[in-house]
């Protein structure tokens, strides 16, 4: 949203969480759309959950705990940058429910506009992507705690938005998100 003061608009930043399983195409959704948005001239930072965590949460392991004080965390270094106009797009895994609502209530008690999508894959073709190859070192048992395969994923219940990646190409699923981002007035 922009509002205007006097002939300056100010536009008013908002998060944007993509949140799904490893490998489901997070990263590779908010990059495009990062692209598109700065094109038209918006600003915006994109925090990935991998880059994230080794610049902020580098000391934590994988517990639930660990993973909820890791998703705080974004979640509060978004709402500062989205209350500052930017637009913020967060790929993280965030597999608990409670910590995305944490952070969801965090931006509404702020005022600021946040997004939720779900990239829906299968974890059989996050398993084929495997960009990161976790998911063989998990049934090689070299890796425990693996989301959507040995540990917990909650699926989002009532997402803004639920993006189907393994029916449609990247560029389908950007558009899909740009729309709603469009009609919510964020881009």
């Amino acid at each position: 949203m922009s509002e205007s003061k006097g002939n300056l608009a100010v536009w008013q930043g908002g998060t944007v969480w993509l949140t799904g399983l490893p490998s489901a195409g997070k990263t590779t959704i908010a990059m495009g759309l990062a692209e598109h948005l700065q094109a038209d001239g918006h600003r915006v930072q994109v925090l990935d959950g991998d880059e994230v965590r080794a610049a902020l949460s580098a000391e934590l392991g994988f517990s639930k705990e660990d993973r909820d004080i890791n998703v705080r965390r974004i979640g509060y270094v978004a709402g500062l940058l989205a209350g500052h106009g930017v637009t913020v797009l967060v790929p993280v895994i965030a597999p608990y429910a409670l910590s995305r609502a944490t952070v969801q209530d965090l931006h509404a008690a702020r005022d600021l506009p946040y997004v939720e999508i779900h990239v829906a894959t299968s974890v059989e073709i996050c398993a084929d992507r495997d960009v990161k190859g976790l998911y063989a070192r998990q049934a090689a048992g070299e890796l425990s705690g693996l989301t959507g395969a040995d540990d917990v994923y909650e699926v989002p219940v009532d997402p803004d938005l639920r993006v189907d990646t393994q029916h449609q190409t990247v560029n389908e699923s950007v558009r899909q998100v740009r729309a709603l981002l469009t009609a919510r007035g964020l881009s």
